[in-house]
């Protein structure tokens, strides 16, 4: 017998005996949420820039009067907050990624994430507090 003459059969490859863990789309989440704030936030700050730095006469009109009459409306208000909002989660979750890769014990993955969380949460709630009970009638 040849070898071309020996009949054509593949072994069955090893599998595993359990079926493969059921995974979550988190990281594919995260990633797309990372590229969709930054297109945002690009122009968010930008209009944010522009109209705080440029027009009118710059910074030296920047003072409480300013502030409390541009958060008067409620356009500004949400867009403020629409910046904070995905500056702080844009921002924490760049750095969540930064721990899971360079960090590694899982005690301290555990504790720089959980630092993390409650910074991300502190900023970002201190934030929305402040501008939806913003009172320029002080005194």
């Amino acid at each position: 017998m040849t070898v071309t003459d020996a009949p054509l059969s593949v072994e069955k490859p090893r599998s595993p005996s359990r079926p493969a863990a059921r995974r979550n789309n988190f990281e594919l989440y995260s990633w797309l949420f990372m590229r969709l704030s930054g297109v945002v936030l690009l122009f968010l700050v930008l209009g944010h820039l522009l109209i705080m730095l440029f027009l009118d006469g710059g910074v030296q009109r920047i003072n409480f009067a300013f502030v409390a009459g541009r958060w008067a409306s409620p356009f500004w208000q949400m867009w403020d907050l629409t910046m904070l909002w995905l500056a702080g989660l844009h921002g924490g979750n760049g750095l969540r990624t930064i721990i899971n890769d360079y960090s590694r014990k899982d005690g301290t993955r555990f504790w720089l994430k959980m630092l993390l969380y409650v910074s991300v949460l502190l900023t970002v709630g201190l934030g929305t507090f402040v501008l939806f009970t913003f009172d320029p009638n002080i005194g």
